[in-house]
């Protein structure tokens, strides 16, 4: 890929970097009055990609919103294609190469989305729909704005994706334009990677990185455009996520439903078996009780120790937010919890409830548990000490239904089907590169800025930190309140165009590395 980005000629091809431009308009000042001259016209442009359907298992749908997405870095002078892998969604590709640049940065946003149960929405989940503010804050809807008129900041945009994770799209490529139409060059070489299988468990993604690794070795730091900002809606910069996994324990009874009159006090019911086996996983302060759970936990340095005591103390606001009278951890913060690996009930079935509940012993129940990771826990070596907890609770573990032989050869039953997952990952902070990207997220975010060792979430990190060997850090520009992954998931317009100041100054960060963090 040979083109180059497009300057003015006065620029020429040098590098920008504010004092070559003067000190009237910095290009966060750019950026800034460009989306106040252009905001109708970026609402229009980011609805216009929401509204395409990107579940990745919709081939169709999710090559629609890869094509689409090439085609308009393609037009900004990126040099764009779709790499791709049979089977699996396409990455969509590009590379900005700045003449002089001595820093190449690898900018990761996936495009693919959560699947939808349209039921549960207030309007289409693409079907983009604006409203004065959040929907169950009293917000009413509105037509989208024409250009020139006023743009409130806390309307609310909804749709799938909104937040998760087509947001830093919609705001990137608003960037790119002020960028071209002002003749400023990025300071660094930018290479984009935009996965469409995130929500899907990104299966293929290492085989894309490792089958491309030539295009990628020369990145220096690895951007991850994902997530919201912090709870007290303070701009958030974090150096890891937790990884996860997960297993599904289902229990047996007889080998049939049996009458609830008939056989109650006499057959053994899997669904207060199966509560009771989960009860002695966690104490009532939801300390996990596997044997060796926290065990391998990889202590914080010394810098990561100290931006935790400088967090912002939220934690009794959000649980007037949330309704929560009581938390987990016997009164450990919010911060202090994500740190720890946990284990949660994701789910449990067993027959039915309301109006279709039925006088019967159901046969199984089943529970689904995820367990989220922290640096040093081993996916499989977690599952393992889970299923050893379930042994010693007195079960045989199978991987099938069990045969009547089984059922009579051992009193206990439990099948354990074992998911996938992927370790959590993390970046030390004392990098000189970290401190860069540090740096320019405060030009943007001020001192409001929140650094946090590591998102509660997960995302496939390790692959860019362990396999591919380079340091990644989180940018996150979502609003905390934005219902990722469920019903009416949306976006405030201010955490937009806070993306947009953001992508503006780590585009243009200073090349030198001097100063503190």
């Amino acid at each position: 890929m040979a083109r180059r980005w497009l300057v003015v000629t006065a620029i020429c091809t040098a590098a920008f970097s504010p004092s070559a431009a003067g000190a009237r308009q910095s290009p966060v000042d750019i950026a800034r009055a460009y989306r106040e001259a252009h905001g109708a016209e970026i609402l229009d442009e980011f609805r216009s990609l929401l509204a395409m359907p990107n579940v990745a298992s919709d081939s169709v749908g999710i090559n629609e919103n890869a094509a689409y997405i090439r085609d308009a870095l393609i037009e900004l002078g990126v040099d764009a294609e779709l790499l791709r892998i049979p089977g699996a969604p396409p990455i969509v590709y590009g590379e900005l190469a700045v003449p002089g640049a001595t820093r190449t940065l690898g900018i990761y946003v996936h495009y693919d989305g959560q699947p939808v149960d349209s039921s549960r929405w207030s309007n289409g989940p693409w079907t983009p729909t604006l409203y004065t503010r959040a929907i169950d804050d009293g917000g009413t809807q509105l037509a989208f704005p024409k250009a020139g008129e006023r743009i409130d900041p806390e309307w609310r945009i909804y749709a799938r994706s909104a937040g998760d994770d087509k947001a830093p799209i919609g705001a990137l490529l608003p960037v790119l334009r002020a960028f071209r139409e002002a003749g400023i060059s990025p300071t660094s070489n930018i290479k984009f990677f935009f996965e469409g299988e995130e929500e899907a468990g990104s299966r293929r993604l290492r085989q894309y990185l490792e089958g491309n690794r030539a295009r990628l070795d020369d990145i220096d730091i690895w951007l991850f455009f994902d997530g919201p900002v912090h709870q007290s809606r303070r701009p958030l910069l974090t150096f890891g996520v937790r990884g996860v996994t997960g297993i599904e324990v289902t229990v047996y009874g007889s080998m049939r439903p049996l009458h609830s009159g008939h056989y109650g006090n006499w057959a053994p019911v899997p669904g207060q078996m199966l509560a009771a086996l989960l009860a002695t996983m966690k104490d009532e302060d939801g300390n996990v009780l596997v044997e060796g759970f926290y065990d391998t936990v990889e202590p914080l340095g010394e810098l990561e120790r100290a931006v935790l005591r400088e967090l912002p103390d939220y934690d009794e606001e959000l649980k007037r937010e949330l309704g929560l009278l009581r938390t987990e951890g016997g009164g450990a913060s919010l911060a202090e919890r994500l740190l720890l690996p946990s284990l949660t009930v994701r789910g449990l079935a067993s027959a039915n409830v309301g109006a279709l509940v039925r006088n019967i012993i159901p046969a199984t129940a089943t529970a689904a548990l995820g367990i989220r990771l922290v640096k040093g826990n081993d996916p499989e070596q977690m599952k393992d000490l889970v299923e050893a907890h379930i042994r010693r609770q007195g079960y045989h573990i199978v991987r099938e239904d069990p045969d009547r032989e089984t059922r009579l050869r051992y009193p206990k039953i439990a099948k354990v089907t074992r998911s996938g997952g992927y370790p959590a990952a993390r970046t030390a902070m004392d990098v000189p590169i970290v401190q860069q990207v540090i740096r320019a997220t405060r030009r943007a975010a001020g001192e409001d800025l929140v650094l946090f060792p590591a998102l509660g979430g997960s995302l496939p990190l390790y692959l860019f930190t362990d396999v591919m060997g380079k340091p990644a850090l989180i940018l996150p520009i979502a609003n905390h309140d934005d219902n990722q992954h469920a019903a009416d998931e949306n976006l405030r317009v201010a955490n937009l165009w806070y993306g947009i100041d953001l992508y503006a100054a780590l585009l243009t960060m200073p090349p030198d590395s001097g100063g503190g963090g």
